[in-house]
């Protein structure tokens, strides 16, 4: 990305209803300042009065520079891109930097910001924002959603626990996983909602008859197989006088009503990731991005939606630096310092990456053979997180590869060329 000489630059600090806009020459040399009292969406004036002062200094266009931040910067780029003028985005923190660097001093002032946004766009510190068609900004914001539900499910499972622990911890440790297990989810549901979570009334119908309303209420739910062992677990449990007596009925009635929720969380969830996976498909790339074993049509979908279109990545490297998973390494004469992950990048796409690693790891052939090897040689072992690292780099690099190419995934290019040694790393 290259500016034209010709053209004025066009820097303007964002806020809610306050926009400093300055055009300035490629030496940073202040043209004109203006400060207009609107929303992000009524600057289309900014922008005609802007390459109205470029013009009048001899400048045949202007282009316009902001920091990516919120929402605002969107519009400004569509305002740009109807006026067909040239927009680029430059990073916050180089700004940041840019301001301290300045004269040493942490002076923050919106007349001065908007003057460094133009600046490091003149030294062309900035970049070109990806432009995403309609099918790619709906699957942004999808997923953008479905994350949202994810720590909003989270939460809800987190509270229902802190809760039981307070009350009736033996429920609990009825199940390796309790919130994972539809019938221990099914039971607690039976005791809260039946009996208002009075143990001692449920305890009364009996086991076959506690056994019979748990079971009505898995099929309800479309299953048809209980776990008897924990039905029985928890039948048992009713007696177990560990907890806080006096706040049980309290806190089994807050367990009944976060339940609720957590079950629409999880309906909302499941539509959410319903349509995002018909996104895939109508894009048809489903069936090119699962022929990667273990990887699943959403969780590629997940890692899509904060990528967008992978074509325009120049090199797979590029993508892994996006995601914050390129190693970092400290090499100084002599010293060998420990090579981390940068993290820079987006977090949501570094997440994304990282949730389809422990699928990938076990169904994928080649990622479990990676893992193995980095976990048990002799020289450079890695700790199982800095393993799983590696693969979480690999899992977007082999996605660019099969979607950019549009080839299926295989098996013998994927471990061909692995390299005997590597840095360590340190998630």
């Amino acid at each position: 990305m290259s500016h034209r000489s010709s053209n004025a630059i066009v820097g303007i600090d964002l806020a809610d209803e306050k926009q400093m806009v300055v055009v300035t020459d490629h030496d940073s040399k202040v043209l004109a300042r203006k400060t207009f009292r609107c929303h992000a969406w009524d600057l289309g004036a900014a922008l005609d009065w802007a390459g109205k002062q470029a013009a009048a200094k001899g400048f045949t266009a202007a282009t316009v520079a902001c920091e990516p931040t919120g929402h605002r910067w969107r519009v400004l780029g569509q305002l740009a891109a109807d006026r067909g003028m040239p927009f680029v985005c430059v990073q916050p923190m180089l700004t940041s930097w840019a301001r301290r660097s300045e004269d040493l001093t942490f002076d923050k002032t919106d007349e001065k910001d908007a003057v460094l946004i133009a600046r490091l766009a003149a030294q062309l510190r900035c970049y070109v924002p990806e432009t995403a068609d309609q099918t790619w900004g709906r699957l942004r914001h999808l997923g953008a959603r479905r994350a949202q539900l994810l720590v909003e499910s989270g939460r809800q499972v987190q509270q229902m626990r802190a809760l039981l622990e307070c009350v009736w911890p033996a429920a609990l440790q009825t199940a390796r996983q309790p919130f994972r297990s539809s019938t221990w989810t099914a039971a607690i549901t039976v005791v809260v909602d039946r009996d208002g979570g009075d143990l001692a009334r449920t305890r009364r119908l009996g086991a076959a008859r506690w056994e019979k309303a748990v079971r009505r209420e898995i099929i309800r739910r479309g299953r048809k197989k209980p776990c008897m062992r924990i039905i029985r677990s928890l039948f048992a449990a009713f007696t177990d006088p560990a907890g806080v007596s006096a706040h049980r009925p309290g806190a089994l009635e807050r367990v009944a009503l976060v339940l609720r929720d957590w079950r629409e969380t999880h309906r909302r969830l499941d539509d959410t990731e319903t349509r995002m996976t018909a996104i895939l498909d109508q894009m048809q790339l489903t069936e090119l991005v699962t022929s990667i074993p273990g990887l699943s049509a959403i969780g590629v979908a997940a890692i899509l939606a904060e990528t967008g279109d992978l074509n325009r990545f120049a090199s797979a490297r590029a993508l892994v630096k996006h995601a914050g998973l390129a190693p970092r390494e400290r090499l100084s004469g002599t010293f060998i310092g420990r090579t981390k992950l940068s993290g820079q990048g987006r977090p949501r796409l570094r997440l994304a990456a990282w949730r389809t690693v422990w699928g990938a790891q076990r169904a994928n052939p080649v990622y479990a053979a990676r893992f193995a090897h980095l976990t048990t040689r002799e020289q450079n072992k890695l700790t199982v997180t800095q393993a799983q690292a590696v693969i979480a780099a690999a899992i977007p690099r082999q996605l660019h590869a099969v979607v950019t190419t549009g080839r299926a995934w295989d098996p013998a290019i994927a471990a061909h060329g692995t390299r005997t040694t590597e840095m360590p790393l340190a998630a």
